[in-house]
């Protein structure tokens, strides 16, 4: 494995050279143009799913649709609603549930990012600032709170109540997974395996459901619910992976959101894991140094110190390997469109631009 030589100086690694501002917007072009394109065969679904949660979260007072209406600005490519809706095409036909259901599902994410931002500090999100960054922590909980009851209100207009219970499990299974990674804080012995558990409980949960619910609501067989559920885990675990990989590698400007977080909370992440399991004993003992160090531009120096070595590179591998799984459980779907656009994404997940 290639390693960086370090001397124990601040400007033994060089950094990399910035990205480029063209090179950000090329970037957000090329995903933007691929978003569009997976989303091309729902798009009167989505509008509908747009026209659900904007109704649902109004409310009579002005702070409260001030706040919604910020916070909407993080909603992006609205993957999870996205894959519930495509999972049910791929398995039968869209019915107003699927339209009900993708809209709860967003308003779970919306309430994990908004809380996610105050454990983090975070001031910055999709470019613009955060809740917390805004009006304060206060604010903030109290809004991703709104955001989930309001999910669980939706959730109980459908007939059929096994959705709401699925979804009070998936919220359970994401705190449980924010707790956990939270006991494990400034573990610098976190082991790849408890770092899977993490990531597959906090972010892969809610997608797993996501597609579970779209195959269920579309009258799709135990058996092919099942495989749905596994791509969907499947493709948020590799989607988290990449993520982390992006909180070391990633330019603010291109990503729009705060990055090193993972550092300066002294979260472990899998480029970590790996690095401090291969690198040679020197590097190991850099990196244990700056985790537990105060310095100001810690994230920076240990962004230079993992770069050069095969740490991103087995991250990516692995990345892809679950993207590999993914795909392999649609193999038994029929052919249709909304199963060739889910195979599309789950390949995406790893070969989005960085």
């Amino acid at each position: 494995m290639k390693t960086g030589a370090h001397t124990g100086t601040r400007s033994a690694i060089k950094p990399p050279a910035k990205s480029a501002p063209a090179a950000a917007s090329v970037t957000s072009s090329a995903t933007a143009s691929a978003v569009a394109s997976f989303t091309a065969c729902i798009a009167d679904e989505l509008r509908a799913v747009d026209r659900v949660f904007s109704d649902e979260l109004a409310s009579d007072l002005a702070c409260v649709n001030t706040l919604v209406k910020h916070v909407s600005r993080f909603r992006g490519k609205m993957l999870r609603p996205v894959l519930l809706l495509l999972s049910g095409k791929a398995c039968g036909r869209l019915t107003d549930a699927h339209t009900t259901l993708a809209a709860v599902v967003e308003m779970v994410h919306m309430a994990t990012l908004v809380h996610d931002d105050v454990l983090d500090e975070a001031e910055l999100r999709r470019k613009g600032a955060t809740i917390n960054h805004l009006r304060g922590n206060e604010a903030a909980v109290l809004l991703g709170d709104y955001l989930i009851s309001h999910s669980y209100h939706l959730c109980s207009s459908l007939q059929d109540q096994s959705a709401a219970r699925a979804i009070g499990r998936t919220t359970n299974r994401v705190c449980e997974g924010e707790l956990l990674q939270i006991d494990n804080r400034n573990n610098l012995d976190l082991s790849e395996e408890t770092y899977l558990e993490i990531i597959s409980r906090k972010t892969a949960s809610l997608c797993a459901t996501c597609c579970e619910l779209g195959a269920r609501f579309a009258g799709a067989p135990e058996a092919r619910v099942g495989l749905l559920e596994l791509y969907g885990l499947s493709v948020g675990i590799a989607f988290q992976i990449q993520d982390d990989i992006l909180d070391i590698v990633g330019e603010e400007g291109t990503v729009g959101k705060t990055l090193g977080s993972d550092v300066e909370k002294g979260k472990m992440t899998l480029p970590m894991i790996h690095f401090l399991r291969t690198a040679p004993a020197e590097h190991r003992a850099l990196l244990r140094s700056l985790m537990t160090s105060g310095d100001a531009d810690k994230a920076e120096r240990i962004r230079n110190l993992i770069l050069p070595s095969g740490s991103i590179e087995y991250a990516r591998d692995r990345a892809r390997q679950f993207v590999d799984r993914a795909r392999g459980a649609l193999h038994t779907l029929p052919d249709t469109e909304g199963r060739r656009v889910l195979d599309a994404m789950a390949e995406f997940v790893v070969s989005r631009p960085m």
